[in-house]
């Protein structure tokens, strides 16, 4: 029996079993189970469950657990088997929560194994609060890595499910978050199929993820959490999606009170449970009952979704006839252990981005500094390195203390907070820029200076965060926020060699400080372990490695507006402005060459092209980069080289491998109107190399990608 026939089977007998509990229940207890507070059914022997979990980047919200970076940063490794097997590591410390939780009858919210994670909406704008929570603009990275954070999460086993992950937001979601409540996002069916989409079908298609929770907003008019095109005709009938759909919390509610499509709360919940929502993040399936009894919801429905979600619960182990699994034994000290410790550290290592290095600043050698200045509201805080969604680290090193252990009593380390994050002044007394003596006297007195500025995610967010400064959660510009351009003034005047440690989830437009300053490192929010990833980054005994998984803007006003979803002039694919700083580019403090780079064929067929190259290490550190190809179709008003295929390779100075990166057929294509990908009779542009083929890639990395010209014979509808 084939792997694909076993899997059916297996499908068929988690959807009997179901099927048998679901044919003894009352309709009342069939509701229920469609609250994410689905409550225990004795008679039958099926427990209380709480479905709301979080696992976005460690096990969240229900305490200690490892604190990885943020998903943004960790976008920024390039590396789907890095980001897979942290993924295997967070759904392992979730099965051993889990399995003490149960031990000691504690059932209530996040302890559960449903973690509503990844968030693989596209990151369209930079002012987007929760764009941090993404893998960042780009729909073939998003793809990709959301794929493996997937099966990191859900395991491997042939009988059950280490965790079960869910695909969010679903779909065409991506701010502003003041107005999702009521929000109508109008795309159109290309920009649909080529940007919004493709995350979701992978994730679906190839990842089987087990759940896909649907978006706050309208898309084209109709509410996500109750939308016929989306949740029926693609994700069930053209994906063959077969686990459970899970509303956004109290998204349902919106029909109603934010988009008016609905009279109240009974025909919300008609509208959400006949289009394809099985379960309720929130309470308003309270009102299911009644919906059945007034005719507006067949019990037949409500059969379908009730079994979706019991056979998820099946396959987790949770449920029916239950075979022995290894995730049963999984101890609950594997949470926070060393090993996790190890894990963390090295995939913040991973995840940084070298943005500048003029004459080569960094790596910093202790041996010739005296006394270092770390400047910067950012410099010591916790909540600049780990984001939103977040768990409860045993330990947390900030920059200052990453950079304190790190030299000991060795080397001097001179701080000041610098200013306040957002505000004018740190004393609520003061005058405005109230530390500008102790900068300048740190200045003064430093060989070299690290200055750590940025956001957090009180500054950028989802909305209603209590923590978040601005209402929305949404950006309202991509400035430093406050005073912190005038302190870095401040430390550039002072002639002295400035670094600049920029923490933040977004883009921020830093044209100054790509001028003025030598040396700018993208940390991103680099979770609990940051400060000492930063630290060993800084001194050179890790090698940069990151690309950015996001476009750094020069200015705000370039941006289109911010409700208006058309990808004309948004994100690398589609930009007209030039970038201050590229999707894809990060530098390193090794060099290194592709050479031997050739194609399989000058014609693109069902069989596709295979790209060969060879890279090797000809610096002088041991370290790693990135192989990225991307795909032109030179037609008239179609996106910019599109990435397609990459691959992370670890390479010893003056070692070299061997990569292979296959592309199919359907990479040459792009969509059309009506939602069918065709690849066009014509030229098509292949660059291979470390970078995308843009001019200001091209001129910062001072090196072009190979190009080879391929033809397609013939135009044809093309099959994913």
């Amino acid at each position: 029996m084939t792997e694909l026939n076993q899997n059916q089977e297996k499908l068929r007998e988690y959807r009997k079993q179901a099927e048998e509990f679901v044919a003894q229940m009352t309709i009342e207890e069939k509701c229920n189970q469609m609250l994410h507070t689905a409550i225990a059914v004795e008679r039958l022997g099926i427990p209380q469950y709480n479905w709301w979990n979080e696992a976005l980047h460690g096990v969240a919200r229900a305490g200690v657990a490892t604190v990885f970076p943020q998903a943004i940063t960790m976008a920024a490794s390039f590396d789907e088997e890095w980001i897979e097997k942290v993924a295997d590591a967070i759904a392992t410390e979730g099965r051993a929560k889990f399995n003490n939780q149960q031990k000691y009858q504690d059932y209530e919210i996040y302890k559960g194994l449903t973690f509503w994670s990844p968030n693989v909406n596209i990151f369209r704008d930079p002012r987007w609060g929760r764009g941090h929570e993404t893998f960042g603009e780009d729909p073939y990275l998003t793809s990709r890595l959301g794929v493996r954070f997937i099966e990191g999460l859900q395991g491997h086993d042939e009988n059950y499910l280490k965790s079960a992950a869910c695909a969010k937001h679903f779909a065409v979601h991506s701010g502003p978050e003041d107005l999702r409540h009521e929000f109508n996002a109008e795309v159109s069916n290309v920009d649909l199929y080529e940007t919004y989409l493709p995350a979701f079908r992978a994730c679906v298609m190839e990842a089987k993820v087990e759940a896909v929770m649907g978006a706050y907003n309208r898309t084209n008019g109709i509410p996500c959490c109750g939308n016929q095109q989306l949740l029926q005709e693609i994700l069930r009938e053209k994906w063959g999606f077969e686990g459970h759909v899970v509303s956004d919390c109290w998204a349902i509610r919106d029909f109603y009170q934010g988009h008016g499509v609905v009279e109240g709360p009974v025909e919300a919940v008609a509208m959400a449970v006949n289009h394809g929502c099985d379960l309720n993040c929130g309470s308003l399936f309270l009102y299911l009952q009644e919906a059945v009894e007034k005719g507006l919801v067949s019990e037949e429905q409500i059969d379908h979704a009730v079994t979706h979600l019991l056979m998820s619960r099946i396959k987790l182990g949770l449920l029916g006839k239950k075979e022995k699994s290894l995730y049963d034994s999984i101890s609950f000290l594997e949470v926070d252990s060393e090993n996790m410790q190890k894990l963390n550290l090295k995939t913040a290592l991973k995840s940084m981005v070298l943005l500048k290095n003029t004459n080569q600043l960094l790596p910093l050698d202790r041996t010739t500094i005296q006394t270092i200045g770390v400047i910067g509201p950012n410099a010591n805080s916790r909540k600049a390195l780990v984001g939103n969604y977040e768990g409860t680290a045993s330990r947390y090193i900030t920059v200052l203390e990453g950079i304190q252990d790190y030299l000991g009593d060795q080397v001097r380390v001179l701080f000041s907070e610098g200013c306040h994050l957002y505000k004018e002044r740190l004393n609520g007394r003061g005058d405005k820029n109230d530390r500008l003596a102790e900068i300048k006297g740190i200045c003064e007195h430093s060989d070299v200076i690290v200055c750590c500025m940025g956001l957090d995610a009180g500054l950028e967010g989802e909305q209603g965060d209590k923590s978040n400064q601005f209402a929305s959660g949404d950006k309202p510009d991509l400035n430093l926020p406050g005073v912190q351009q005038e302190v870095l003034q401040i430390a550039v005047e002072s002639k002295k060699p400035v670094i600049l440690v920029l923490l933040s989830g977004s883009a921020l437009a830093i044209s100054y400080a790509e001028e003025k300053i030598p040396a700018i490192l993208y940390g991103g929010y680099p979770g609990a372990q940051g400060g000492k990833a930063i630290a060993q980054i800084l001194f050179g005994e890790s090698c940069p490695e990151g690309k950015l998984p996001i476009t750094f803007y020069r200015t705000t006003e370039e941006l289109p507006e911010f409700t208006d979803y058309s990808m004309k002039n948004r994100t690398y694919r589609y930009m007209e402005s030039e970038a201050l700083y590229p999707f894809g580019y990060g530098l390193s403090y090794t060099r290194f060459i592709l050479q031997k780079t050739k194609i399989s064929s000058f014609e693109v067929t069902s069989e596709g092209i295979l790209v060969e190259t060879e890279v090797e290490n000809v610096g002088a550190y041991d370290g790693a980069e990135t192989v990225q190809v991307y795909i032109k179709v030179e037609q008239s008003g179609t996106p910019h080289a599109q990435l397609k295929g990459l691959c992370k390779v670890f390479l010893q100075k003056g070692e070299k491998k061997q990569v292979k990166i296959q592309l199919k057929e359907v990479d040459f294509g792009l969509y059309e109107e009506d939602g069918k990908k065709k690849v066009t009779k014509g030229n098509c542009r292949i660059y291979i190399g470390t970078s995308q083929p843009d001019l200001r890639s091209c001129c910062l990395r001072e090196e072009k990608p190979e190009e080879f010209l391929v033809q397609v014979l013939e135009s044809r509808i093309v099959e994913e």
